[in-house]
């Protein structure tokens, strides 16, 4: 993982501002040198560094205030720009509204999630597929559900990941306490880093890889974009199986699957016992703020000892999460009516447009690029290039938010990620500088 310099944390740094208590003899020193008894979790220790996505952030206000004059475009950090349709957000004032009337009030929830939203999401995304409403968990999020699930998993499991990857992976197996020290490359012990480039066509060497208890796989990848093709994923799930894994299967992504590529983990037969999949409303349906998500625990998925996981995750749910808002939901609800469905795809085409300029600038000034056809995001490669020493030079020059490679990975170096996420404006504004920088 990409080591930030120095400057770029000191905005970690907490200033305690002393609190003057009446009748109090404590001076500020006094209040600022006390300090507790509890030690530090050792795990939280093990992690260098800052989160990757905030720390691009603050680079963002940085450098606006290095340049306030100039006109930064952030294809950084993936959020959506494109107003929610309205078909969508009607029904969640609606239903917020009715929370003001008596026959409208709801409280709690089922922590699983709405029965309809849950029986919409198992009959819109695996039509085909035998995924019970009752195996679907409704949620605030993918990236909440890992941590649940890691949570389930505890830290006595060992994992394995795609390199490059979301960084919510790695880091929540560290604080979690699956993970061993940082090595100078920045791969941490007992984690299989399974390397995944052009070399391989963004699929690992599954003969050369390492046992381990749970697999997170995401596809479309972020931050490739790569989608793996239906026999990638049938020796991923034929490689769970013969090892005794269970998969998680990130299909945040899923909706932008272009090319007849698996969207769910579950068109892999045998996938059902090995594989947990996790997903969301945010990329397809603009909720990024909004907050909704799912996982799904098939039955079949079990434990060493024969119990199944689907009844842990379901107490882990109940004891750590009241369910998703009714407000959220209501629009997921909506997005996924037939109106609603056809409203969110003219987004998801949106920015796929926005993503094939993106690619052809790149391949326009002699760069390779990958990704951009079935996700949201473009790979672009830098051949001997420290991609955080690119990323600046993009952003000092041409005033564009990237995202250095390194960040997801070691083997992320001599890339920088690229989101087609923004306003077409900006977009086409990105793609004549880019030009001007790199021709």
């Amino acid at each position: 993982m990409y080591k930030f310099p120095a400057s770029t944390l000191v905005s970690h740094a907490i200033i305690l501002q002393p609190v003057i208590v009446q009748a109090s003899f404590k001076t500020q020193k006094d209040l600022l040198g006390c300090r507790t008894k509890v030690p530090r979790n050792v795990n939280m220790e093990k992690l260098r560094n800052g989160y990757l996505f905030p720390e691009i952030s603050r680079l963002e206000v940085q450098h606006i205030e290095k340049f306030p004059n100039a006109k930064l475009i952030s294809l950084g950090i993936g959020d959506t720009t494109e107003p929610v349709p309205q078909i969508i957000t009607s029904s969640m004032a609606n239903y917020a509204h009715a929370l003001s009337t008596v026959d409208g009030y709801t409280g709690y929830g089922p922590e699983q999630g709405n029965k309809a939203l849950r029986k919409a999401i198992a009959k819109e995304f695996y039509k085909d597929l035998p995924i019970k409403d009752t195996e679907v968990f409704v949620s605030d999020g993918a990236q909440s559900d890992i941590t649940r699930l890691q949570l389930l998993l505890g830290s006595n499991v060992t994992i394995a990941v795609q390199d490059p990857s979301f960084p919510a992976y790695i880091d929540s197996s560290v604080i979690i306490g699956q993970a061993g020290v940082e090595d100078e490359a920045g791969r941490y012990g007992r984690i299989e880093y399974m390397k995944c480039g052009p070399h391989n066509n963004f699929f690992p060497d599954l003969a050369t890889t390492s046992r381990a208890d749970i697999i997170f796989f995401c596809s479309p990848n972020n931050p490739t974009g790569h989608a793996a093709t239906r026999k990638q994923l049938e020796q991923l799930v034929n490689f769970a199986r013969e090892n005794g894994s269970i998969i998680i299967f990130d299909s945040a992504y899923s909706s932008y699957i272009k090319d007849g590529s698996p969207r769910s983990i579950y068109e892999i037969p045998g996938a059902r016992e090995v594989a947990i999949e996790i997903s969301s409303f945010s990329k397809f349906a603009g909720f990024t703020g909004v907050r909704l998500g799912w996982t799904v625990v098939p039955e079949e998925v079990l434990y060493s000892n024969g119990f199944p996981v689907i009844h842990d995750f379901n107490r882990i749910v109940c004891t750590c999460f009241n369910g998703a808002s009714n407000i959220a939901q209501a629009g997921g609800l909506a997005c996924l009516s037939s109106e609603g469905f056809l409203a969110v795809r003219s987004l998801v085409d949106y920015y796929m447009e926005n993503a094939k300029i993106l690619v052809e600038t790149f391949a326009s000034v002699g760069l390779k690029v990958y990704g951009g056809t079935n996700a949201p995001y473009i790979w672009v490669h830098f051949p001997g290039s420290n991609s955080w020493d690119v990323c600046t030079k993009v952003l000092e020059k041409a005033h564009i938010i990237t995202i250095p490679g390194s960040g997801f990975g070691p083997s992320g170096e001599e890339f920088l990620r690229i989101s087609a996420f923004g306003h077409r404006e900006s977009i086409l504004e990105a793609s004549s500088r880019l030009k001007s920088l790199f021709l």
